[in-house]
């Protein structure tokens, strides 16, 4: 067990450690981010009442973009040179590779959340305070699972060439829609005045949802990269 955990912190280490030197990830991903959420403020708004059932989808579809792209080029650099096959050979569990790159995911993406959800709220004029605690579970949630897919999914998209950002795009967003579609409606109904008491089933869920894919990227993510 310490050397798994020791091989998952160098993983996610050495993912760290690259994005603090080149940004590459973060604010390519971010600026996009940025530009979808104000894009969308300007051609959706109307009303505050309006914006409280439009700024759970555009907040939730700009995360789902992003997370999307901030996996595909994390796992874009392990293609370039075969770093990937040198991952695989190197004497380390394979499931350590993949909780390390699911360690760095998670905080490229949460970087960019800690933008993304701030700029909804300010441009579609929703209070966080209110909401606060309940809506970072329910954000926790949804991006855990859905990065966890992505994460396990993009090491396969890595290794196909060209076609690996339309490959990943095209196995990833099915799967994850299930946790995408819960998070918008739990954040919606949080919006909207929900209790927490009301939204437990939607976060029991997502939680399930997050197991499920945490398990399946353990069992499944040395057969997927098997040659």
């Amino acid at each position: 067990m310490a050397g798994f955990l020791r091989a998952t912190w160098l993983i996610a280490r050495k993912d760290l450690r690259i994005e603090l030197r080149t940004k590459e990830v973060v604010i390519t991903v971010g600026l996009f981010a940025l530009l979808v959420v104000v894009l969308s403020s300007l051609a959706f708004y109307q009303n505050p009442v309006a914006a409280m059932k439009i700024a759970p989808g555009v907040m939730w579809i700009t995360i789902a973009f992003a997370g999307v792209l901030a996996v595909g080029r994390s796992w874009e650099r392990e293609s370039a040179n075969d770093v990937l096959r040198g991952l695989l050979l190197a004497p380390m569990p394979r499931g350590a590779l993949f909780m390390g790159k699911l360690l760095a995911n998670l905080a490229f993406v949460f970087a960019i959340e800690a933008l993304v959800v701030p700029l909804t709220a300010l441009f579609f004029h929703v209070d966080l305070i209110p909401v606060g605690g309940m809506l970072l579970a329910i954000v926790s949630l949804g991006t855990l699972g859905f990065v966890s897919a992505g994460t396990l999914f993009g090491a396969l998209a890595a290794r196909s060439g060209q076609a690996r950002d339309l490959v990943l795009s095209l196995v990833v967003f099915p799967l994850i829609a299930p946790a995408l579609l819960g998070a918008v409606i739990a954040t919606r109904e949080l919006f909207q005045g929900a209790s927490p008491a009301e939204l437990l089933g939607w976060v029991k869920a997502l939680l399930a949802f997050d197991l499920i894919f945490l398990a399946a990227g353990g069992v499944l993510f040395d057969p997927l990269l098997s040659d």
